[in-house]
């Protein structure tokens, strides 16, 4: 959620409001409490309470576009601060992000001062700039995960060598920088090969599973 905008979604917001003729477009994910948004057209801002959310309404329908053709009178909005006040909200229309698993994590919507309707192509793009917003956050999730595999043991889920070699680089330009003392602690296992040995290298790997834990905690 906190991770920031990206030009990719920035770009796909800017292709919904050309695209949709609005002067504003968004791509939020909603959580419990807030909206957040990752990209944004037209509207300065990074997040926003949930109950003021349009959002937050649009993903309880996960397969279905929600469209509001005039804020003012429709009931769920017609009081809300957007509304009300600036930017002044007439129209919006949001298409879900919706996962693989059928999860709605957000929108991409848009949003105009005057009261109007999607035709039948803006809907279609709308739609389909939904489904690239959604194969855009999978690959990224993908390169994470596979960069998490390059950096992580396997066996114990720490941090492997190259981890380790990453994490001393970085400490040390700190230190550089900043000349505050900076210190590394090392640990050995005692007698390691002979569990191996005496056990049998399952018994090891308990160990090493164990050891690590404790690192952790």
């Amino acid at each position: 959620l906190d991770a920031g905008t990206a030009q990719a979604f920035d770009d796909l917001a800017t292709l919904a409001a050309a695209v949709c003729r609005a002067p504003m477009a968004f791509i939020t994910l909603v959580d419990q409490h807030r909206q957040v948004f990752k990209a944004r057209q037209g509207l300065q801002a990074d997040d926003m309470p949930r109950d003021m959310s349009f959002c937050a309404h649009a993903i309880l329908t996960p397969d279905a576009l929600m469209e509001v053709p005039d804020a003012t009178q429709d009931g769920r909005f017609a009081t809300n601060p957007l509304v009300t006040g600036p930017p002044g909200i007439r129209f919006y229309a949001g298409a879900p992000l919706v996962t693989p698993s059928g999860v709605a994590l957000g929108t991409i919507c848009i949003v105009d001062h005057q009261p109007r309707r999607l035709t039948l192509d803006e809907r279609r793009a709308l739609k389909s700039l939904a489904r690239q917003a959604v194969a855009q956050m999978e690959l990224r999730q993908a390169v994470a995960d596979l960069e998490m595999q390059g950096h992580t043991d396997g066996l114990t889920g720490i941090g492997n060598r190259r981890a380790f070699d990453r994490s001393l680089r970085e400490l040390w330009r700190r230190h550089a920088a900043d000349q505050a003392p900076l210190s590394l602690l090392m640990a050995d296992l005692d007698h390691f090969k002979r569990i191996n040995d005496e056990f049998g290298h399952p018994a090891g790997d308990a160990v090493l599973v164990h050891t690590a834990r404790l690192l952790r905690d």
